[in-house]
């Protein structure tokens, strides 16, 4: 069974998949909760689109190794692509992160979820992520890859 619905269809038009650095933890960490689901979400996305992380992710992901050459092995260009953020995203990003606040969102969310998601929809990314209440209420038009709800 597949981990994410119509993946095909939902990826037409898009430029590729912007993956979360959660998706990338889930598998690192070996989640006893979420691995399993990452890494099949991931391993689908990859036989369809480009995978692509940015600044930010690699920022995130980074906590786990004592070097660059080391994350650089253990994430090959050649499988993620690097993406710079568009200066379109900052602005955007600022933009949903102030709405969040004016509805009382907490401090504790900070800006780089918002430019993940802003990156995304600029880039015409898709999102596979596990975080998708935030993303669908300031990004909603916003294709994004999250696990199924279970029945």
């Amino acid at each position: 069974m597949s981990a994410l619905e119509n993946l095909a269809e939902r990826l037409r038009g898009r430029h590729g998949v912007l993956v979360d650095s959660n998706i990338l933890i889930d598998i690192l960490s070996k989640d006893q909760n979420w691995a399993e689901w990452s890494e099949s979400a991931l391993a689908e996305c990859g036989e369809l689109a480009t995978l692509y992380i940015n600044p930010i992710i690699y920022a995130e992901i980074s906590m786990g190794y004592t070097s660059m050459e080391e994350l650089n092995a253990a994430f090959p260009a050649p499988l993620y692509e690097r993406e710079d953020l568009p200066w379109e995203a900052g602005f955007l990003a600022a933009k949903a992160f102030a709405a969040y606040r004016r509805r009382g969102g907490p401090r504790t969310l900070l800006l780089p979820d918002f430019y993940i998601g802003a990156h995304a929809a600029i880039g015409n990314l898709a999102l596979l992520t596990r975080d998708a209440a935030r993303f669908h209420n300031y990004f909603p038009r916003l294709e994004i890859l999250v696990p199924r709800r279970k029945s």
